[in-house]
């Protein structure tokens, strides 16, 4: 089904999170170019922040589970980085970097206690490096694999193994740009439909992108550089960093809804909204529901929700001045 600019009807599908406060988050070394010691970070802001990402997420029905933060960790926020769950198996993650180490030990933990949640078996340690979700991006059949900066291709073989989903490697070359998620956002992974920065990839990988993914959303060096990929969709609400303007009117444009969400002091440790989210694929055999759809027609009725309630964000931050501006939901039964 098409909407009524020939794109596919949006389907947000509901979805199951890890994430870790940011208890101890702090800018305290430098592993990646956004990482500054001598700059400043305003911790109680950062929290206020993530707690508005938290709350965005269960507005829109999806399950949010914590992790436990631990002194020491101040990258522990950065929970997309812990481990993939794909199918409901689990490759825990291996670092390339000693800073961040010891977190995939508490990772491979939780799903060890919890895998009973989704399906899922023993998580056994990877072999290979690889910073899961940072650089592991999942579509209905197989898995897109970066390399180049931390995750290694003999992590690619050790995910395709433990799937038994394909995995293409893609290349990545800008250093700003060192994990996937930065480069590339899955927006619909039923449809397989991406956005991406072509010049954060090889050429060999830029041609295997186009090949694949002609109907691609592009991002501009503007936006790849305000984090605009570093996003979450559910299939329809695409939940994204709040610089990123110019992707943000083009997904509006093939019909999600994006909802911003200022994380501007996360940013300062190299993570955005994905960064900050580990998605929990169950097993097969449990069954997906679906929890909205975008509206059809451009002249239907809509009626602008009260904003959101949020636990502990700005009294203007942009996730709330944007669902005010941006996410219509139609009027109960308005259509029937």
């Amino acid at each position: 089904m098409l909407n009524h600019a020939g794109h596919p009807v949006r389907r947000a599908k509901l979805r199951h999170y890890l994430m870790c406060p940011p208890t101890y988050f702090d800018v305290a070394y430098s592993i990646n170019p956004w990482m500054d010691p001598s700059g400043h970070m305003d911790h109680a802001l950062a929290v206020r922040q993530w707690s508005g990402l938290v709350d965005a997420y269960r507005s829109t029905g999806h399950r949010v589970d914590l992790l436990e933060p631990l002194p020491g960790l101040p990258d522990m926020v950065f929970a997309a980085n812990g481990a993939t769950v794909v199918d409901g198996r689990t490759l825990p993650a291996k670092f390339a970097n000693p800073e961040r180490e010891a977190e995939a030990a508490i990772h491979a933990a939780w799903h060890q206690r919890n895998g009973i949640l989704y399906g899922g078996g023993a998580a056994q340690p990877a072999v290979a490096v690889n910073e899961a979700e940072g650089d592991f991006a999942v579509l209905s059949r197989s898995i897109l694999a970066g390399y180049g900066f931390r995750t290694t291709p003999e992590a690619h073989r050790e995910l395709a193994t433990l799937t038994g989903r394909e995995v293409i490697s893609l290349e990545l070359v800008d250093p700003r740009l060192f994990h996937l998620d930065l480069a590339l956002a899955v927006l619909d992974d039923e449809r397989d439909h991406i956005a991406y920065y072509p010049d954060a990839f090889s050429k060999g990988s830029r041609r295997l992108l186009a090949g694949l993914f002609p109907d691609a959303l592009i991002a501009s060096e503007l936006d790849a550089y305000a984090f605009g990929l570093n996003t979450v969709s559910d299939g329809l609400h695409v939940f994204i960093p709040a610089g990123a303007r110019q992707l943000r009117e083009g997904l509006a444009a093939a019909g999600y809804w994006p909802i911003s969400v200022d994380l501007s002091e996360l940013i300062k440790g190299g993570g955005g909204v994905k960064c900050c989210t580990q998605e929990i694929r169950p097993a097969r055999n449990t069954r997906a529901t679906s929890v909205g759809l975008a509206p059809l027609l451009p002249d239907e009725r809509v009626e602008r929700p009260a904003p959101f309630r949020l636990r502990a964000s700005e009294e203007d931050s942009s996730f709330q001045r944007d669902v005010r501006e941006e996410h219509h939901i139609r009027r109960a039964g308005a259509s029937s």
